[in-house]
């Protein structure tokens, strides 16, 4: 280890009482006014860097490493401080494998043959990562550099993770990780639970907020406003994720809901609904965004808020789907709930076991999706897997229905599939609430893989007048050349059908919406920059404008998409877009929060082979 770095990893492990501390100028419980807020006040943020590129491109630039804007270690020992000792270095998750990490400020010896064997282990264990100060489920924005491995000499570098995490358990260290960014140009990353298909829980150079430990859970019989709403709700510290707020609501007598995401390891506050939020209870009561009724955040220049239809109503309305990492830090967030109901479940198999005949898979496949719209009409969700060779459809879920009842709504397309001679295993089965359906039949998720990701909308019109169409779009994304091939995912549920008017930020088109598809294509770990962009190149103009072709809808979902397609903007948010613009500059003028393809980022890039955040002048 470098002298200078033993130094550093000394300062922000061990904090001499002798240093200062930064100075937080809210009192210690962030007093802030809870209403309207007149001014937003950046004075104390300084010029950023100022760069020229060839071909006379001028940019301001976020801080890194090295720099002499780059805070000095007395100034992290300061921050470290603040946040009651809680700032730690960034070092990834598998450089426990690597005999040395080469990280920004010199070489560590990090090899630990059981913490390499516990991450060997728990590679693709999605909570393992959730639990990690800064890791991301899904590897490919992280440049893949340090990975768990059988051969120790292999090279360990941070890639594209950030530098420092504050593991924060306070509001107040969450303000001082806004504070010290803004205060000091550095790029800053606020992860939830790293549960992120397109590199928003990751950046080079980047100071990381960890809100994984706002853990919080308070029910309420009854919600007491502001507003005309007085009915169930929860409140929800930041941390939480489906997994947890589900169980604890099933212990409720009588069991309670709200809407989360199909997969248990996905936070509810944060990222996810400030992406709208879709899951199985989607298509009978809206998006998770539909249901906020209020939420405690931190803004960009510090100052702590409440937001919700009376307070600070403009901020509410973009915190409810207007893009993750905008506008605010959220710290919790107050959901309707709803009484758990019986419900009825079934899956279907089309795969080897049937046939190695494609054509008699994709046969079933177009049967299937012919059919999504009367699924949607009659208030199901549907969760499809297309993979080589395989069709599945685990599960379709029926909330507040029979056994007989989802059997009955189903039976004209298990007819059309006999029909067709088209082999296949269903079942269905009955269930005492959603939830005893939810461990059922949901399968865990895998984490440690390295894709890139993309994905497109089908509505109403579109599969009643060009179900054809859209089929021969996910042949393409299935194979979209012939060294290649893809993965799709995708989720039917009608948001309109339960909530068809939206009082949230998503793009309007969701509210006739009948099939969200995710395009998946793999990338080999060690792919060269020029292989990369050949990949991207792939997802963004073979597979996804297949998809973009075969439909009307002109929407895609800014949490689970290609954020590189043409026209982001309308494809994320439609006509809801100047608005969420024009308050991004007004709460976050600076760019302290920053995430790709997010409302007023047009100007904003990642320069310099993935490292340097800057905005073109």
């Amino acid at each position: 280890m470098s002298p200078s770095f033993r130094a550093l990893l000394l300062a922000v492990s061990f904090v001499p009482a002798a240093i200062a501390q930064v100075t937080v100028t809210n009192d210690p419980d962030l007093a802030v006014d809870a209403g309207t807020l007149e001014t937003l006040d950046f004075s104390d943020a300084p010029a950023p860097l100022s760069l020229h590129r060839p071909g006379g491109i001028h940019y301001a630039c976020k801080c890194l490493p090295g720099e002499s804007c780059w805070p000095s270690a007395q100034k992290w020992n300061a921050l470290n401080t603040t946040v009651n000792g809680r700032l730690r270095i960034h070092i990834p998750p598998g450089a426990s494998c690597h005999n040395s990490f080469n990280g920004p400020f010199g070489t560590v010896n990090a090899y630990d043959p059981v913490k390499c064997a516990e991450a060997t282990q728990n590679w693709s264990n999605e909570q393992w990562h959730v639990e990690q100060p800064g890791a991301s489920l899904w590897t490919y924005f992280t440049n893949d550099t340090c990975r768990p491995t059988t051969d120790p000499n292999e090279p360990c570098t941070l890639g594209y993770y950030g530098v420092y995490v504050i593991m924060a358990n306070k509001k107040q260290h969450v303000k001082a990780g806004i504070d010290f960014a803004r205060r000091n140009n550095i790029r800053l990353i606020v992860r939830n639970t790293g549960h992120d298909f397109i590199g928003r829980s990751t950046g080079y150079g980047a100071l990381i907020i960890n809100m994984h430990a706002f853990q919080d859970i308070t029910w309420m019989n009854s919600y007491t406003g502001p507003g005309f709403y007085h009915g169930g709700a929860v409140k929800i510290g930041a941390g939480v994720q489906a997994n947890t707020i589900l169980a604890q609501g099933h212990a409720k007598n009588p069991p309670r809901v709200v809407v989360t995401g199909e997969c248990p390891t996905v936070g509810i506050s944060g990222g996810f609904i400030q992406g709208g939020g879709h899951g199985p209870w989607t298509t009978l009561k809206g998006f998770s965004a539909d249901n906020v009724l209020s939420f405690e955040a931190i803004t960009a220049s510090g100052q702590y808020v409440t937001a919700n239809q009376y307070q600070n109503p403009d901020l509410f309305y973009a915190l409810k789907g207007g893009g993750p990492a905008s506008f605010a830090v959220i710290l919790s967030t107050t959901m309707k709930t709803f009484t758990d109901l019986p419900s009825a479940g079934a899956t279907l198999y089309i795969n080897t076991t049937h046939t190695f005949d494609p054509n008699v898979i994709w046969n079933g496949t177009a049967i299937f999706h012919k059919w999504s719209n009367h699924f949607v009409d009659n208030g199901l969700y549907a969760y499809f897997e297309i993979l080589p060779f395989t069709f599945r459809v685990r599960p379709w879920v029926a909330i507040g229905k029979t056994k007989a009842q989802l059997e009955s709504i189903l039976q004209p397309m298990l007819s059309e599939l006999d029909a067709a001679g088209v082999p296949y295993d269903f079942e269905s089965k009955a269930f005492p609430t959603f939830y005893d359906l939810y461990i059922d039949l949901f399968e865990p998720e895998a984490a440690g893989d390295s894709a890139l990701t993309g994905g497109w909308m089908f509505n109403h019109h579109d599969v009643a007048t060009n179900n054809d169409g859209i089929i021969e779009a996910l042949k393409t994304a299935a194979a979209p050349r012939s060294d290649l091939f893809g993965i799709i995912i995708g989720h039917l549920f009608n948001p309109g059908y339960g909530a068809p008017h939206s009082n949230s930020a998503t793009h309007p088109a969701w509210r006739n919406a009948t099939d969200f598809v995710i395009t998946v294509l793999p990338v080999p770990v060690g792919s060269s920059l020029a292989q990369k962009a050949d990949l991207q190149n792939v997802l963004t103009n073979v597979m996804d404008e297949a998809l973009r072709s075969a439909s009307t809808s002109g929407c895609t979902y800014v949490n689970e998409a290609d954020p590189y397609q043409p026209n982001w903007q309308s494809a994320f948010w439609g006509s809801e877009y100047p608005k969420l613009r024009a308050l991004r500059f007004k709460w976050d003028p600076l760019g302290v929060f920053y995430a790709v393809s997010t409302p007023g980022t047009e100007k904003w890039e990642v320069i310099d082979y993935g490292t340097r955040l800057c905005r073109r002048l």
